[in-house]
């Protein structure tokens, strides 16, 4: 037996966001929905998203995706367990389907304003990694997971990255979002090509894959000028990421979801809004030729 894949959005807080997905939510396309839930605490939740996250919620079709746990932080510290918490009031209001964090570090003064930093692949980051993920585990008694990161300091990282993920969520038995415009940044910027890094994660572990956009970057090295790619969330999918699903959805046995994922702040215009429901249609539709064992 065969069953279908989910589609589904990253719930944004923005009035702008409402409107550009609200005619799909009217059309019963969002099949599920993504919670960054850490990133409202101390803001103020609209009417509109309270109610989609306590009906999905109650259908068992809310996902958590947090951002701010900073699972890798060498030092446990007061604000990680003030945030754990936070969590499980979280979860007795909301219910969530599972839960899952990045792989980096999000405690660096300033730069938590910007992406989570990678760690490097040692025993001693496995086992703060490691130690991270039973807490999250046990406090939220639900599946837990990691997602990968588009940042690298090297091409050792990204080839080491799916191996070090599999190490790490091994002792909770832990799931994967694979992220494929995270794969496609590490493919611009190290020069190797998607399907190669897709098929170096632990596939069997992927439960969720996120899709979204980003956008280009000048920067100097030395005296070397060259452009990177960016996961910011921000821009339109890229043409090249739809091959990428069509390669990765047959080679996900327990997939159960794909999420398109777009900054509610990057919604200024009516192009924008409707470039972001033909995005999220077109994924819709690539993820439909696809079923996975039941």
């Amino acid at each position: 037996m065969q069953r279908r894949i989910a589609t589904g959005l990253s719930l944004m807080l923005e009035d702008e966001y409402r409107e550009a997905v609200q005619p799909l939510f009217d059309a019963g396309e969002v099949d599920v929905l993504e919670w960054s839930f850490d990133m409202a605490w101390g803001r103020m939740i609209p009417a509109w998203s309270e109610r989609w996250l306590v009906e999905f919620s109650a259908e068992g079709r809310l996902l958590g995706h947090g951002v701010s746990f900073s699972a890798f932080s060498g030092r446990w510290s007061e604000r990680q367990a003030a945030w754990l918490l936070r969590l499980q009031q979280d979860l007795q209001r909301t219910p969530m389907r599972h839960l899952s964090e990045h792989f980096g570090f999000m405690e660096a003064g300033d730069f938590h304003q910007s992406a989570p930093l990678p760690v490097p692949r040692t025993k001693e980051t496995l086992a703060v990694g490691r130690d991270r993920l039973s807490r999250l585990a046990e406090t939220s008694q639900l599946p837990v997971g990691l997602e990968n990161l588009a940042f690298a300091f090297s091409l050792d990282d990204v080839r080491q990255q799916g191996e070090f993920l599999n190490e790490l969520l091994e002792p909770v038995d832990g799931f994967l979002v694979l992220d494929l415009h995270n794969i496609y940044c590490q493919s611009c910027n190290f020069g190797v090509s998607g399907e190669e890094l897709i098929a170096s994660y632990p596939l069997n572990r992927v439960r969720e894959l996120h899709v979204s956009g980003g956008s280009w970057s000048d920067v100097t090295v030395g005296d070397q000028a060259r452009t990177l790619r960016r996961d910011t969330h921000d821009g339109p999918v890229p043409d090249e990421i739809f091959p990428l699903i069509e390669f990765t959805l047959p080679r996900c046995p327990n997939l159960e979801s794909v999420i398109v994922e777009h900054l509610g702040t990057a919604l200024g215009s009516v192009d924008e809004a409707a470039r972001l429901r033909s995005d999220f249609e077109q994924v819709r539709q690539t993820v439909s030729r696809h079923t996975v064992p039941a």
